[in-house]
């Protein structure tokens, strides 16, 4: 009888549970809203309260978006990084303890004769979800609001930009620090300078004047990839092309201006990378310009971009990280969640079908479109494998590409490069069965081809120099080395039809690739 009456009693109390469960409070806050929460740990409490601060108001724009900052803040953070080996041990270094760029290089390539290849190495990472107090939160929300409401230029801006493009409280990844206030108190009376207080651009060259006054760009810093908050900014008063973006974003935002940060991963036909500031106007133009340097409708960028891609605040649910795949790792340019392309903002696009020769592994199912950088072939874009085939979309044209497959964290070339011409065609770059040339050479960068009073190609080569010419098959097959006297360099035997690359000996792999139509060499 009792083994009855305990069973009784633990049915009852499951029903209890069951039934209070049911009953239980939902959640006023939408689901990604809950999520961030979680993920919050012993943070939650801060998050919470600035919703309770905004649900207790009579602002449900303001509740909209705390909202709309908590669901996207996951992955958003503060990264320190640190120069490793190839070993990954710490090797000491600090870029601002040089005078100036040349020394720094001096001491850097000392240091990799000492120890191997270094590069940084992300150290900490600060993620704003476990760290971001409700004061800071609410202080970025109430200002941004502020300027939202008050400045004329930007009373046309709707609620979906204002939260994308001035709502969010950081650049990058640099520390979390209350840098709006500052910025409104500085330029709160620019409009009374203005010739049309409702025209953003020139709020926006006006501000981007006095930030050039007293802000400059420093090689130095791409050796200080820890990016830097507002006061270290302020102290140091220059910074690299990260920091630059950041500080007009800072000062632009805090007055109500729609600016972003744009960038591309590579350039494409030139080493490095490059990232600038936008402007977006209420009708929906974008206008690029670089913080400290140039004012919207006075920047031009420098070199050929296959991608243009804006940080967001959101997540991209369309990036690759989302989308179910075969493969786990993803390219680093790629991997981010809060991205989106640009690309037809700025260069005339096409779209591009590759179609492979070869079987495809069975463990991929993602192709990646890639342009020649630093000595590199590097991923640009991605594209979904079906029927052996892929579509990789809004591709600039006039480009050398090269597609390939991310295999155990490495690019692997998947077929032949090609030039995305123009009228949207594709060149293949193969070697022309059994047909040679003669390659007359004369540069290892793209320069103004002149003829001297002889006749001669002028040649921009270093006399004395040994230069190694390759062709591309499958890989960079050697044609062999030659050292440049004063006139161009010639190779004898080179196959017809495909992709150069000529690179003197021992040195940073910067020289670009070419093509040769009528003797000519045309880079890419």
């Amino acid at each position: 009888m009792l083994g009855r009456n305990v069973n009784v009693i633990i049915l009852l109390v499951m029903f209890l549970f069951v039934l209070s469960s049911g009953c239980a409070k939902k959640s006023p806050y939408p689901p990604e809203v809950n999520k961030a929460l979680k993920i919050a740990g012993d943070n939650r409490g801060e998050l919470e309260n600035v919703l309770s601060h905004y649900a207790a108001g009579d602002d449900s724009l303001k509740l909209q978006a705390a909202c709309y900052l908590i669901a996207n803040m996951e992955g958003h953070c503060y990264a320190t990084y640190e120069l490793c080996d190839t070993a990954g041990m710490h090797v000491d270094y600090n870029a601002l303890d040089y005078p100036d760029y040349k020394t720094l290089k001096m001491a850097w390539d000392t240091l990799e004769a000492l120890h191997g290849e270094l590069d940084f190495e992300k150290k900490e990472k600060i993620n704003d979800l476990e760290t971001i107090t409700a004061d800071f939160l609410i202080s970025q929300i109430d200002y941004a609001f502020l300027a939202w409401r008050e400045k004329p230029w930007a009373k046309n801006l709707s609620f979906e930009s204002f939260c994308e493009y001035i709502l969010p409280y950081r650049g990058s990844n640099e520390p979390l620090e209350s840098w709006r206030e500052t910025f409104w108190e500085k330029y709160k009376n620019i409009d009374s300078n203005m010739k049309n207080p409702s025209d953003p651009i020139e709020a926006a060259s006006l501000i981007n004047d006095d930030i050039k006054s007293w802000f400059s760009f420093d090689p130095r810093y791409y050796y200080h990839p820890t990016d830097q908050g507002l006061a270290e900014m302020l102290k140091n008063r220059m910074g690299r092309c990260e920091d630059m973006t950041n500080l007009a974003i800072y000062a632009m935002r805090a007055n109500g201006l729609a600016v972003t940060s744009d960038y591309t991963p590579y350039w494409a036909n030139a080493g490095n990378n490059h990232a600038w500031n936008a402007i977006l106007t209420p009708d929906g133009k974008v206008v690029p310009f670089m913080g400290a340097e140039r004012n919207p409708g006075k920047y031009h960028l420098a070199n050929k971009m296959a991608k243009v891609y804006r940080k967001m605040f959101s997540k991209q649910k369309g990036n690759l990280v989302f989308q179910e795949k075969k493969q786990e790792k993803i390219p680093r340019w790629l991997a981010g969640k809060s991205y989106i392309d640009v690309t037809a903002d700025y260069v005339d696009v096409c779209d591009v079908t590759v179609t492979f020769k070869q079987e495809v592994p069975d463990s991929v199912d993602i192709a990646y479109l890639c342009v020649f950088n630093s000595g590199e072939w590097k991923a640009i874009h991605w594209g979904r494998i079906k029927n052996c085939s892929v579509v990789f979309t809004d591709m600039g044209k006039d480009i050398a590409y090269l597609p390939a497959l991310y295999i155990n964290e490495e690019i692997e070339p998947f077929g032949a490069p090609f030039v995305l011409r123009d009228d949207c065609t594709i060149k293949k770059l193969e070697p022309v069965k059994e047909k040679t040339i003669s390659a007359r050479l004369v540069s290892t960068t793209r320069r103004k081809q002149e003829i001297s009073t002889d006749g001669i190609a002028k040649t921009f080569l270093s006399p004395g120099q040994e230069y190694e010419l390759f062709y591309w098959e499958d890989g960079w097959q050697s044609l062999g080395k030659s050292v440049a006297g004063d006139k161009p360099l010639v190779f004898d035997g080179v196959p017809a039809g495909c992709l150069y690359w000529l690179v003197a000996v021992d040195s940073d792999k910067e020289e670009r690739i070419f093509t040769i139509d009528n003797g000519r060499q045309i880079w890419w």
